[in-house]
This record gives structure tokens, sequence and C-alpha cells, in this order.
């Protein structure tokens, strides 16, 4: 096990494991160590065959207040090298996350705030209680939301991503859901439930198969589906459907059994 000061670790038994920013006094906002471990520990689930999907949660009552402002501070009287390489291993961290192979489900609960909120961006999908709130918050101090902007417009599109980065507004997990930077809102003693029911859905498709998707998509962008993307798609499909996962699949569905991926199957 990792011997990380400010990120705990749960390997659960189906194949979920479950990251845990561990600075609740602070509300999880992160520094240079939080970012680090991160990017150690996304690097070292997405190589693991035993992990099929990765949760990404804050200990205590919010998810994370984004930057810490004494990491903030002293960036602030650094020198711009300094500033560009300290940005640079918070851009490389997010690109971890967003990369991963492995399908990776934010659980939210509290506030998210500016890098917070890109934390939720970077991951595939994110389960809010119905009670937390998010804000992309960096103009209120006079900075921009630029390393999290692009997982910012990927998530809920350039439009709202504009209005959420220059208004700094604070959103409600319902205008949360309605934009698209979560895709589910449950009561909060029901968020780990609500975690379980996502994490089994992905448990039960096949593992190589997503990482397929995952690494597909991302070089999809919203526009015409040229020519180029439609070799891209048929080659890939093509690629895929010979590989061993694919015939267990088409023999598990032809036989009413299930794959063998799934926890349950043997």
């Amino acid at each position: 096990m990792p011997s990380w000061t400010s990120l705990d670790l749960e390997r659960r038994s189906n194949g979920v494991a479950v990251l845990t920013m561990n600075r609740p006094a602070v509300f999880n906002a992160f520094d240079e160590t939080l970012i680090e471990e991160l990017d150690a520990a996304f690097a070292l689930l997405g190589d693991d065959a035993a992990v099929r999907a990765i949760v990404l949660a804050g200990g205590g009552k919010h998810f994370s207040a984004g930057a810490d402002l004494q990491w903030m501070q002293r960036a602030a009287a650094a020198s711009q090298d300094d500033n560009l390489a300290d940005a640079r291993r918070f851009s490389a961290m997010l690109a971890r996350i967003a990369a991963c192979p492995k399908p990776t489900l934010a659980r939210v609960q509290g506030a998210a705030l500016g890098g917070g909120v890109g934390l939720v961006c970077a991951c595939d999908m994110a389960v809010a209680a119905d009670s937390a709130s998010f804000s992309v918050s960096e103009a209120r101090m006079g900075i921009l939301p630029a390393v999290i902007g692009p997982h910012l417009v990927n998530a809920v599109g350039l439009r709202e991503a504009r209005r959420l980065a220059l208004t700094a507004t604070r959103i409600g997990a319902d205008e949360a859901l309605r934009v698209g930077l979560v895709q589910r809102v449950v009561p909060a003693e029901g968020l780990d439930a609500a975690i379980d029911a996502f994490t089994a859905d992905l448990l039960a498709c096949g593992p190589h198969a997503q990482a397929e998707i995952k690494q597909l998509y991302a070089r999809f962008a919203v526009g015409p589906v040229t020519a180029d993307v439609r070799e891209l798609t048929a080659g890939a499909i093509a690629r895929v459907r010979r590989t061993p996962e694919a015939r267990e699949g088409f023999a598990a569905f032809l036989a009413k059994r299930k794959p063998n991926w799934t926890p349950d199957s043997e």
C-alpha cells in the first residue's frame, strides 16, 4: 500500500478502488502534495489489471474546496518558471484522471469549488448529494479557471462553461445535473448506494471494451462526422469485435449466462 499523506485508498473485492482525499480540515483543498499523490494514484490504479473502476471521493463535509490558499500564495510569490512548472503538474494530474483507462466516478458531497469542479469534470461521470453545490470560483479571486477549462468545456459545453467561469456563481446539485456537470443527484443518505449502483453497471461491462471506449471517444470532437472519423470508428469496431473479450461476450449472451468479467459470474 502506498504511503500517501493526503489520500486514502480502499480496494474492494469486486475490483472497485475508492480514492478519498483526506484533508478535511481544509475541505480537501489541494496543494503540491495532494496533486502529486492523485497523479500517482491514478497512474497506479490505471495500470492495475485487478482494478475495474475508480471512485474519487472527499473525506469530511466537502468534496473539494479547490486550490489551497497557502499554495496559491506561494505560487503568487514564485517566479514565472516555477509557476509554469506548478501549473503543468496540476494540468498533468487532471489529464491523468481524464485519460485513465478505467471508468472513473466522482462522489460529491458538500462543496466542489474551483479546481474541485475540475476534478469532477475530469472523471467520466459524477454522482452528487442533493445538498451539494458547485462554483467555478477563480474569477472571484482575480484569477481564471485556465487548467480546468478544457475539462469544464468537455463536461458542460462551451456556453455553460463560459457562464460558470465568468460569473463564478454557485449552483446547486439540480442545476449541475441540468447542465451535465453531474449525472445523478440523490439524497445525501443515499449517496453510497447510488455509487454502488453505478459501479455495478460498470462491472457488468467488458473492461477491455471500456478502455477502448475511453480511448476512442477521447478522439471525438463535436462537429461533422467526417470521412476520417468514420474510418476511425469502423477500424475500431472491426479490431475490437475479434478480441477474446468480445467472443466471450457474444457466447455469454447466446448462452444466457453472465460473462466471465462480472464479479458473480463464477
